[in-house]
Parts: C-alpha cells; structure tokens; sequence
C-alpha cells in the first residue's frame, strides 16, 4: 500500500487482483489518530518506565473511547480500498459451510441430543428426541431468540438434570464472561423464577433434581466461591459450600460420567487441589482428596465396576513430569493410597484420562501428535496390579489432530471423538473399543473444497540452542519452492497449552489463492510434552520467540516464501508472541496480525487488580522479584518499540475484554506510531461490545476473518485466486 500523486491528486494505490488499482482518497482522511502523550513514571528495583500512554487505562474517560472510535474510522478507512476483496472472501467463506446442518445426535438418558442451524441464523438451536432418532423434536433453547435485540450473546454452561426434566443455562451478553444463570422447565416449555447473575463456567446438578451447584467471581473476574442452590429458593440464601481465598488459585467445578461425584479443583498454573462431593447427598459436604503441595497437579474423576467396586482415578505429575495414572480408594483418597495403574513415560505426555465401566481411555501426546490409548477395565486386572492389554487407535494421516467428542453414557462400549487435520475436515468417528470397529458418524461439508489439491507435511526447524521444533504445514498440492509463495505463520507458545494441526474452511481462501499456511509449534506450549512448556516460561519465555522466528527462516530457507510475503498471526499470549518477534525481527517479516495482543506484560504483571494477573504469576514470573522484573522488562513488546522500521500491523482488541484489558493494545499501537520510521501501515480495531473471543455470531465472526484476511492478502501482494487445481498462483 502506498500513496502516489497524479497531475497534483493524491490516490492510495493496492495490488488487488494482480494489477493496480487506485481509488482517490483524501490523504488528509488518512492520517492515524494521534494519542496525546501523558507521562506517568513508574518506578521499580531502581528502573524508571516512562509510560505515554498509562492514560488510556481510563474506560470511561470520554476521550478514551473517542480515541477507541477514531482508530475504527481510521482503520476502516485504510482498508476501504479492500472493500470489494472482503465481500468477496465473507461470501466465500460463507458459501463453504453447510448453513443448514446439525451436530451428531448424544444418547444419553433415553434421549438423543444435538444442536441444529438452520440458514440465515448467527446462532445453533439445541434440541432432543425422546427414544428414537425419528421421534419428533423438542426446542431446549433457541439462541436466536434469546439474541434477540442483543449485539452479542454467548452460552458458557448448559446442563440437563439427572431426571432430564430441566435446563440450566447460562448466558454472556456483552463478552465480559460473567454469566446469567436461570433454568427452564423441559416439560411445560416455561423459566422458573431462580435467576442468578455473575456467575461462570461450571454448572452441575445433584442427583435429587433440585439442586444447582455454580461458581461466582469476586471482583478480578477470579472463580473463588462455589455455591448450592436450591430450586424454589433465593438465590441470597443459597449455601457457600467454598471459598477460596488464595489468589492465585480458580475454582472449577465438574462431574464425573458416572454421575457419582461432583468434582471442584482448585487450581493455580502449577498446584491442584481437588474436593468430592457425594452427587446423590443434597447435603452432602466435600471430601479432600489431596491437600495442595506447590508444583503438584492432579486431576480426580470417579470409575465403577461391573460388579460394584468404585475407586478415585488420577492423572497426576506427583514424580512423574509427563503424568501417570493412580487409584485410590474412595474411603480414604488421600496420596499416601494412591495405587499406579499407568507408570509415567519420558516420552509419552498423558494428557486426560476418561473412564467409562469396562475401558479407560487415555488421550497422549508423543512427538507433537495426539494419541487415543484404549486400557481394558475387564475383569479388574489393572487395578489388580496384573498385566492389562491396551492399545492405541490407528489414525489415517501422518499428522493429525485428535480430540475428545461428546460421551455421556458411562456403561457405553462405544468411544466418541473428534479427527481433523490440516486438509481433513472435522470429523466425528464412533469406535468400538472392544472389537476396534471405526464408524464415520459425520464429517464437516465443505462445499467447494478438494482435499486432494492440498498437502500437508511437518517439517522442523533448528533453535538458536539447537532444539528441533517441529513446524506443520498445509499448501497447494503443486506449490513451487521459488520463496515466492505467500505465506501465513500462526503461533501461541503459552501455559503449555498445544496448537495442534486442525482443519480451517475459511483458510482455503488463502491456500486458493497460492498461500503456504504454518503452525509453529514452539516451546511454552505442550506439544511435546511437559518440558516443552517448562522451557518456554518464567525465566526461559524467550525460548518461544527465538523458536519462532527459527521456525520462520526454516520456512525461508526451504524456500516456501520470502521476508517480504511472510505474514504471521498470533491471539492473546501469541500475541505477545507477535509484539516480541517483531520488536526482536522486524525484517523477516512484511505483516503481522495481532489478535488481542497480550503486549503491555510488565504493567499488566504488577497489577493485582487486573483479573488473571496473581495466577499468571506461576507463568511469567513476579515483577515484584527483582530477576522477573527485569527479565520480564528485556521483552515485553510495549517496553521495547524502539525507532526503527515495522512491517505492516493489525492489532484487535475486545472492550469488555476480561482476559487482555483493551488498553494493551491500544497503548502498543500509540507507542508504535510514535516510535516507527516507517510508512507501512499500522492499524488498531477495536470491538466495542465484545469481549476475548471477538465477535460471536457465525456470520458476524466471518466479516472479522474476511477483514483479517484482505489485511494479510493486501500487505502481501497476493489476491489471484485459484480453485486448488492447478498449482499455485
């Protein structure tokens, strides 16, 4: 994007679809908004920090949102000349999804349940049939109706009584993740009166029928207290059942597939501590499993026999790095009884374990690649301490992604679960766990798209310190290594959390159009197992980085693509991901797509008022240690924009963003146009009625990927379109 001036007229001239085209724009018009410069002097371990832009913090100051407002025009206005290219990609990328469709039908209870849309509508339809897949439908709830007036709207819990006579649900409606809770009479269609508000995820009913258990949050937005409630009753009456009051800890509530036991862990990044309660006892008053010891985790859920007997199952990393799987007795759950049943591995990650009566399935992760492990209950030869016979699924590619699907019936045979790739839709295989007979259930329709006109591979890349870290890739069948392809590097890095090779419909208007699309699968996530994640934080988080812009020159260098059409993508902490290679690398790339960018950490870190940060602290490191600070200072993207030249960027933020306060990156983007001595473009979109997760109607969250997408095509150059059969562009 530049500007040019014709016979004393100014234009702004875009490569659209492969010649120049100029559309007359006031270049006055297009001039950034500027934010006044109001120091604040931070003081910490003897450094001083100008902060500029501290200012910007004030979410109701008028001139903030002002401010917000302006960078939206400006924005709009810098890419209004990708309006047609934008049109274009929300209607391919709309014509590609089956509008009309439903989910896999879940027995459980003597009905069948599942969500429709239907076309035309931003939000899914929950249904059930009574006893037979061609019984007529019942609506549960319609979340169009609900959004009704609304410009936004999100359920974060959804929970059938034992007796499937009620819905609880709970619904967000301006993005902030504090939920409404109310209940629905399956059987009159009606609402009861109990409504309460501020409450989050995790919602689960006593075996009575009558009895809610739900978390709230105190005032940073932290789960703290779970709560029973008694149907019929004022919610200001109902019991506090806990209260936790560290910090650094949250509350999750869960119940186990045998329906049993409610589980509420109390976790912080590193320490767990897991409660029982006795679902059948309305009464019923928790029972410690474990005590907390710092850098313990654990993971509780409950298994019976067919014959009766019932014990504990737990996944933990209690001297095991990669986890094991224990048993302890229900009577007397504490670690001092616990029994192994699966020893730890050096190189097999144990992610989740999911017991049904007769099986225990284990979901892995060996060499960057999820596993699904199928341990016999039979019998009880496991818990016996004798030999068991186990097996892994086969899966159909080489790299993949498998993951858990939705399996309600605890005595079931039958395991549910998920299977997509880089080229391979998602897709729902039910697996015989017994017998090892694989039935397709569903795969995802993509109208349009070929998975033969597309590879994917994994190649891997050498870190400054010699680590292998591996990179998936996905690209036109008949691309030509000629470092002239555009490309897309997408990374996150963080809280040991893994970006498995997953399929995307809506990135098949980039690989239509010649791109090579990337995952970087560095350290601070958990693709390979627990080390990985260890080796990206605290005092080692600069490991993501320089793993990342490693995996960006063994792209280059393989010739997959070039410096100048190299664009890369990260959300949240990979956008802290993003600020930090740019800062560190400017060169190597022409664009970076920064979603909800996680870039002000210092600030952020000593603030304890803001929700997340005292958990975090077990991720980062404490600024208020002298070490942390410091090292914490040496990256963290706002602290280090320096005068020199930028590739073209695209921030988002989220108003009522819990997870990154709004202010990050708007105070990222204000320091960088006063630093940067460049011309590339330089862009802050702000959602002013949404929250972390953008916008959340279907239709609605296509208009933000098409914005996101003509960004990268226009920085890159690249708008030729191909149908995938004939090579690259």
């Amino acid at each position: 994007m530049q500007f040019i001036t014709i016979a004393g007229e100014e234009f702004f001239v875009s490569v659209q679809t492969g010649e120049c085209t100029a559309v007359p724009q006031s270049h006055a018009n297009l001039k950034p908004p500027v934010a006044t410069v109001q120091p604040v002097t931070h003081r910490n371990h003897g450094d001083e920090r100008v902060d500029h832009y501290y200012w910007l913090r004030e979410r109701d100051n008028p001139t903030v949102l002002a401010y917000l407002e302006a960078e939206n025009r400006y924005t709009e206005s810098m890419l209004a000349h990708t309006e047609a290219l934008q049109e274009t990609l929300y209607n391919e990328m709309k014509s590609r999804i089956k509008e009309t469709d439903e989910s896999v039908p879940v027995a459980h209870g003597g009905y069948f349940y599942y969500y429709r849309e239907e076309k035309g509508k931003q939000y899914r339809i929950y249904c059930r049939k009574k006893g037979s897949l061609d019984a007529d439908e019942q609506v549960l709830i319609d979340l169009n109706l609900e959004a009704e007036g609304l410009d936004y709207l999100r359920m974060g819990n959804f929970s059938v009584s034992p007796d499937h006579s009620l819905l609880a649900f709970a619904l967000d409606t301006d993005g902030s993740e504090t939920y409404s809770l109310q209940v629905k009479d399956l059987t009159t269609g009606e609402l009861l009166p109990d409504r309460i508000e501020n409450t989050y995820y995790g919602l689960e009913w006593g075996n009575d029928n009558r009895t809610l258990y739900y978390t709230t949050l105190d005032p940073a937005l932290r789960p703290y207290k779970l709560h029973r409630h008694r149907l019929g009753n004022a919610s200001s009456d109902d019991e506090v059942v806990y209260h936790e009051e560290d910090e650094r800890f949250f509350l999750r509530l869960y119940k186990a597939k045998s329906e049993r036991y409610i589980f509420f862990a109390l976790g912080s990044a590193v320490t767990t501590e897991v409660h029982a309660i006795n679902a059948e006892d309305p009464e019923g008053k928790p029972v410690l499993i474990q005590s907390r010891v710092q850098d313990m985790e654990y993971f509780v859920t409950h298994h019976y026999g067919s014959t009766g007997e019932e014990r504990f199952l737990i996944l933990t990393n209690w001297e095991a790095e990669n986890f094991r799987v224990m048993a302890a007795p229900v009577d007397a759950p504490a670690r001092e009884n616990w029994q192994e049943l699966i020893p730890h591995s050096a190189e097999v990650m144990l992610d989740h374990i999911e017991p049904f009566q007769d099986f225990l399935v284990v979901w892995e992760r060996e060499s960057g690649l999820t596993h699904i492990r199928i341990q016999d209950l039979h019998f009880g030869a496991l818990f016996r301490g004798e030999e068991s016979s186990s097996h892994r699924v086969e899966q159909l590619e080489p790299v993949y992604t498998v993951s858990r699907g939705q399996n309600s019936e605890f005595n079931s045979q039958v395991l549910r679960y998920r299977y997509t790739s880089l080229v391979s839709p998602p897709t729902v295989f039910d697996y015989e766990m017994g017998n090892r007979d694989r039935t397709l259930r569903k795969q995802d329709e993509v109208n349009g798209y070929d998975p033969a006109a597309y590879t994917t591979e994994r190649i891997w890349a050498s870190a400054s310190d010699g680590v292998r870290v591996p990179v998936s890739l996905v690209y036109p069948a008949e691309l030509e290594r000629d470092g002239q392809n555009p490309c897309l590097l997408i990374g996150y890095g963080s809280y040991g959390m893994s970006y498995d090779p997953f399929f995307s419909s809506n990135l098949v208007s980039l690989l239509q159009r010649g791109f090579v699309v990337a995952y970087a699968h560095i350290r601070g996530g958990g693709e390979m197992g627990r080390q990985w994640k260890e080796d990206g934080k605290y005092l080692k988080k600069k490991n993501s980085f320089t793993d990342f812009i490693a995996c960006a020159e063994a792209i280059i260098d393989s010739g997959y693509t070039s410096p100048r059409r190299l664009v890369i993508s990260g959300r949240s902490a990979g956008g802290l991901l993003m600020g930090a290679v740019t800062n560190m690398r400017p060169d190597l790339f022409a664009g970076v797509v920064a979603g909800v960018p996680f870039v002000d950490v210092v600030n952020t870190m000593l603030d304890a008022s803001i929700p997340l940060t005292v958990i975090e602290w077990e991720e980062w490191g404490n600024p208020a240690e002298a070490d942390y600070y410091h090292y914490m200072k040496s990256y963290s993207p706002y602290d280090n924009v320096e005068a020199k030249d930028y590739p073209a960027i695209l921030a988002t933020a989220g108003l009522n963003d819990p997870r990154v306060q709004y202010w990050e990156p708007a105070k990222w983007v204000a320091k960088l146009r006063a630093c940067k001595t460049d011309d590339n473009p330089l862009l802050l979109n702000t959602e002013m009625g949404a929250g972390h997760f953008s916008k959340s109607g279907r239709y609605d969250y296509l208009e933000e990927v098409a914005l996101e997408y003509a960004f990268i095509l226009d920085t890159t150059e690249s708008v030729p379109f191909n149908d995938g059969s004939s090579g690259r562009c």
